[in-house]
């Protein structure tokens, strides 16, 4: 496929400059003004198999609570029967699961709040659970042997999903869980974004991150690292861009080209985003596809600096935006804190303890940033204002991803049956 033009390029620039895109957590969960209907937040407790749902602002005080797996007996001998299934399953569980299976990486709400759907990577596959009863609706087998991040499609039909293993990801209709579209990757896909207009999918892919293969010289080794933007109707590609290019730009060639979480500007005309091994994160200009501000953040004096001791490659992993595009939260995994930094100036507020955090998001009153702390089986919410800790909240085991959703307004769990 020949090179993304400067006249390509342009086009998509401005597509998105028209765009004033709410925060991509909240846009696509909305489902309408029915009022029947409740704001809440999704937490995936992924060694649990389970996922919280707490309120999405005050107190933030959970409400209910979903088996995630209740088919996992099911699964369990389909994998049992299967010897290549056998050793991903394996794989995954002693690889990126740390000793862990890895039970729900990402959930969405369907737009009605009647059901959540989950990707689920050591089963490979997504699922549609009733929130009312607890079954699953649909279940979609990713090409492959491994599920990942998701995203919502601005009007919540639908979802897109990587494909770990296959490079490749699936779009699917969110009520029916049918495949509408699909599209090829870099190595790895991970972070999945549609544009606020609908038009576009960005996929990061981030390489291989369970290798020990880790000093920056060696890097070369993660594979075929970048982002693929498609057309979000054909699934054609439109544009792929190497920050490997644009890092030695720079002069920062030592670091990795893998990028993990990232967020757009309320305009996207910024990328924000975060890659293997960097304490900081990037400031990327749409329309003139380059690098323009480099934040490194503290380190934890205490945060040993073998590379090869941090989870899959992360130093830091989760990143979102306040509304008014003013500030950028920060989850500093390996370094145990979240801040808030200001995006003008890019000075970072206080440092938060947090244990591992693993994911930022925002609270459906878009005033404070919400982060999972992985390491202490809580979620805690930090003040966009003050850059202070608000409120923390015990949670299942390993919470990762947030997502803000809707639930019947009367909801406090699948009936007991």
């Amino acid at each position: 496929m020949p090179a993304f033009t400067t006249r390509h390029l342009g086009a998509v620039a401005a597509a998105l400059a028209l765009t004033l895109a709410a925060p991509a957590a909240t846009a696509s969960a909305a489902p309408g003004s029915r009022a029947d209907l409740r704001e809440v937040m999704f937490v995936g407790n992924n060694w649990d198999g389970t996922a919280d749902v707490i309120r999405s602002t005050g107190d933030f005080a959970r409400i209910g609570r979903i088996d995630v797996v209740p088919d996992r007996a099911e699964r369990m001998a389909e994998i049992n029967a299967d010897p290549i299934k056998w050793i991903y399953f394996q794989a995954i569980r002693n690889g990126v699961g740390e000793g862990h299976d890895q039970l729900v990486d990402d959930m969405y709400s369907t737009p009605d709040g009647a059901s959540v759907v989950v990707s689920r990577p050591s089963f490979a596959d997504v699922v549609s659970v009733d929130l009312a009863t607890g079954d699953i609706n649909w279940r979609f087998p990713v090409s492959g042997y491994r599920s990942d991040h998701m995203a919502v499609s601005p009007d919540g039909t639908r979802v897109a999903v990587s494909a770990s293993t296959s490079n490749t990801v699936h779009v699917l209709d969110i009520e029916t869980g049918e495949q509408v579209g699909s599209f090829a990757t870099g190595d790895k896909p991970h972070e999945n974004i549609f544009t606020g207009d609908g038009k576009y999918i960005w996929n990061m892919s981030i390489g291989e991150v369970n290798t020990a293969l880790d000093a920056p010289w060696l890097d070369w080794t993660k594979g075929d690292r970048r982002i693929t933007v498609v057309d979000a109707t054909t699934y054609e590609r439109v544009r792929v861009v190497d920050m490997r290019e644009r890092l030695d730009a720079i002069g920062l060639g030592d670091h990795s080209d893998a990028v993990r979480p990232a967020v757009f500007s309320p305009d996207e005309s910024k990328l924000y985003f975060q890659v293997s091994f960097f304490n900081g994160f990037f400031e990327y200009d749409v329309a003139t596809d380059r690098i323009t501000r480099t934040k490194t953040l503290p380190k934890n004096p205490a945060t040993s600096e073998d590379r090869t001791t941090w989870v899959n490659d992360s130093r830091h992993h989760g990143l979102s935006m306040s509304p008014d595009g003013a500030k950028i939260c920060v989850a500093g995994t390996m370094d145990d804190y979240a801040t808030v930094v200001d995006r003008g100036t890019l000075q970072e507020g206080p440092l938060v303890p947090v244990a591992k955090p693993y994911w930022a998001t925002v609270s459906g009153d878009g005033r404070h940033c919400v982060v999972s702390e992985s390491g202490a089986d809580r979620v805690t919410a930090i003040d966009f204002a003050t850059g202070e800790k608000s409120v923390s909240v015990p949670v299942g085991d390993h919470p990762q991803r947030v997502r803000v959703g809707r639930v019947a307004a009367d909801w406090s769990g699948p009936s007991a049956r």
